[in-house]
């Protein structure tokens, strides 16, 4: 009866969200732990088989320094921004395209779906241009520095066509967080921040971020502190009084900037739970922080 109860729970979501677009964005744990990549992936192909269109975009920025260290390169970071050379670029290529995208993609077969990995040089996904020197502060002295981070960039346009194309033919498409110029040079990307954009495009219903902690906590160091629900405005404020910080600001940022260009709701849910995502789309409490306009 259980069982019967949480199907009936689920149906007027799966009504609700049928045939629209939802934007998940893997990282933390969920990319790390094999037990949890698999059932990452099965929930994403689950979401399929119920009617509706899963989009996936990925980080991994700890598999690259990994794998720099490998290759006795030693990552730079300045500001918490990776400094990426020509070198360090050939690296993330390999990392986020040859490896994780196709471990994503392949766990995703192994379910029963149709996954195929792409970057933002497939037909010009994600058409970017080089970062400007910004000012940064260090961390350690607290002085402000104009740093050049290299081929780092921002997006400057998306050609949503072959998520179009690959969505209405049942597939589940996998981005790799990488652009190119206009010149056709390979630019990083922040994955967040193509997760938000991609998502506002494509006009997705959801974006959802996976990451390593419960949601936005009051207090940092208090699971039991979780703020639920809250607005564009409210959570503005809870960046001015310094709550949002660190590693969460730029994931709030990419949230505000998916719903003003559309998208009907935000949340960041901790990855760490099993089956997290159907927690948070099929039930009526969800999990984590659900942000809306």
């Amino acid at each position: 009866m259980e069982t019967v109860n949480i199907l009936i729970e689920a149906l007027p979501y799966i009504k609700k969200f049928h045939h629209k677009k939802i934007m998940i964005k893997y990282g933390g744990h969920a990319m790390i732990d094999s037990v949890a990549k698999s059932s990452t992936a099965r929930d994403t192909v689950l979401l399929k088989y119920v009617g509706m269109k899963p989009i996936v975009v990925h980080g991994g920025g700890p598999e690259i320094s990994r794998s720099m260290n490998k290759l006795g390169k030693e990552p730079k970071f300045i500001g918490g921004l990776r400094v990426t050379d020509q070198e360090t670029m050939d690296i993330v290529k390999m990392v986020l395209v040859g490896k994780i995208s196709t471990e994503i993609v392949s766990n995703i077969g192994l379910h029963g779906g149709k996954g195929v990995g792409l970057s933002g040089k497939d037909n010009m996904l994600l058409k970017a241009r080089k970062r400007s020197p910004q000012v940064v502060v260090d961390q350690e002295t607290g002085k402000e520095q104009m740093v050049d981070l290299g081929l780092v960039g921002e997006i400057e346009s998306i050609n949503p066509e072959i998520l179009k194309v690959m969505t209405e033919n049942d597939y589940i498409p996998v981005i790799s967080p990488i652009g190119v110029d206009d010149k056709g040079e390979t630019l990083n990307l922040n994955a967040d921040t193509v997760a938000g954009e991609v998502s506002g495009e494509v006009g997705a219903e959801k974006l959802i971020i996976l990451t390593d902690v419960p949601g936005i906590l009051r207090e940092h160091s208090d699971p039991d502190s979780l703020i639920r629900k809250v607005s564009i405005e409210e959570v503005l404020e809870l960046i001015d009084d310094g709550t949002v910080r660190d590693g969460m600001l730029p994931k709030v940022l990419t949230c505000i900037s998916a719903l003003e260009n559309g998208v009907k709701s935000a949340h960041i849910i901790d990855g760490r739970i099993k089956h997290s995502i159907l927690l948070e789309i099929f039930t009526k409490e969800g999990i984590g922080t659900m942000i809306t306009r």
